[in-house]
């Protein structure tokens, strides 16, 4: 009989306590009981890191689902459990970004936003197609067979607030005061002490560098023209336009005139950036909810860039309730960058930019969606 195929979301924690525990068990929470007990054994699931976005494992159903809160998990109970058998391991540096695979799965495919295909990670156990299964099944084995090391920023695999559901079933995180919210993060690092100004242009140039040497044209925010970098006047950056496409009404083009950096091909926006590195509120973020409700169509890649201690708080304002409940939410719209994990990639890649794409950035950037693993 053909298998069915299954998503399992696993935060680093949760997947180092399943293997601790003897790999012989996987969980979920109670509300996906009705669908844990549609798992039938032969069944195979698909094992997905969160945050970093890679597959690392292959586990095939081996009893029918049951019901047990023997401790396993710290984070919750996971009391809905499968026993299973694994069939693939990869450690995480090891592990298969699922953005590599955009060509080989249909969740890539007609999507109605660029980031739309991280809806379908959001939580587990999420039945998949047999084409999609056997795909990424296969590319784990491939992986074992010729392991490739991929490195990742170990930030990614920190802790982010749980997701709330709301009375209507939609998924928020509701911010703490902003008093706590201005503290370091549990297990973060003292935030580095860098000039706002310093950090905001160099990350701003560095993006407008990028996308000239790609051969795309670019657009910095109006108000920041008049910056610099190092001695270079942003104003000087290569292929900048004086004035955008005129396609949008006015109130959309007086919005996209503040974006702080866009890529261009001909009347086409590439992408569109915000950098945000201050401990207040984030303009840029209200800026990107303004262009989704004005253009709710508009498939338009948005970046949020900041210091890597702030992730956790870009994550918590992309998921405010206010954000969520656009359409699409801007937690599929958006991912984030960090300055670090920027800077970092650029140097590798300094002597290939001219051969890159603006997907380029879809291999290290991260989903702003927080999963309900």
């Amino acid at each position: 009989m053909t298998p069915s195929y299954w998503l399992d979301l696993y935060t680093s924690e949760t997947w180092n306590e399943f293997l601790a525990a003897g790999a012989d068990v996987t969980g979920f929470r109670e509300r996906r009981w009705k669908t844990v007990q549609k798992i039938k054994p032969g069944d195979i699931l698909l094992c997905y890191l969160t945050g970093v976005g890679r597959w690392i494992g292959i586990l095939e159903v081996v009893g029918s689902p049951f019901k047990d809160k023997k401790p396993i998990w710290k984070v919750s109970e996971f009391p809905a459990r499968i026993p299973v058998k694994l069939i693939g391991k990869l450690d995480p540096a090891f592990g298969v970004p699922v953005v590599e695979m955009r060509d080989k799965l249909s969740v890539f495919q007609n999507l109605k936003s660029p980031h739309a295909w991280t809806g379908h990670f959001r939580g587990s156990p999420y039945k998949w197609k047999q084409q999609d299964g056997e795909a990424v099944v296969a590319a784990v084995k491939d992986a074992e067979a010729h392991p490739v090391e991929r490195p990742f920023d170990p930030a990614k695999l920190r802790k982010v607030p749980p997701i709330l559901k709301t009375a209507k079933g939609a998924s928020v995180t509701i911010p703490e005061d902003e008093e706590k919210e201005a503290e370091t993060l549990p297990d973060e690092p003292a935030p580095t002490v860098v000039a706002e100004g310093t950090a905001h242009n160099e990350i701003q140039w560095l993006l407008l560098k990028l996308g000239g040497d790609m051969g795309l044209d670019v657009w910095v925010a109006k108000n920041d023209r008049s910056r610099g970098y190092k001695g270079q006047p942003i104003s000087s950056a290569k292929r900048l336009l004086n004035s955008l496409p005129v396609q949008f009404d006015e109130a959309t083009t007086r919005t996209i005139q503040l974006i702080d950096v866009l890529w261009l091909k001909g009347n086409s926006i590439q992408a569109a950036f915000e950098i945000e590195s201050t401990t207040s509120i984030f303009s840029g973020l209200l800026r990107m909810s303004d262009l989704i409700t004005m253009q709710p169509n508009l498939k338009i890649p948005l970046y949020i860039l900041a210091p890597g201690e702030r992730r956790a708080k870009v994550l918590i304002e992309v998921n405010r309730p206010t954000f969520a409940r656009l359409s699409p939410p801007m937690s599929e719209m958006c991912r984030f960058i960090s300055f670090e994990e920027l800077r970092t990639q650029l140097e590798a890649a300094e002597k290939l930019v001219q051969f890159l794409k603006p997907q380029f950035l879809d291999a290290f950037s991260e989903s702003c969606a927080i999963e309900d693993a």
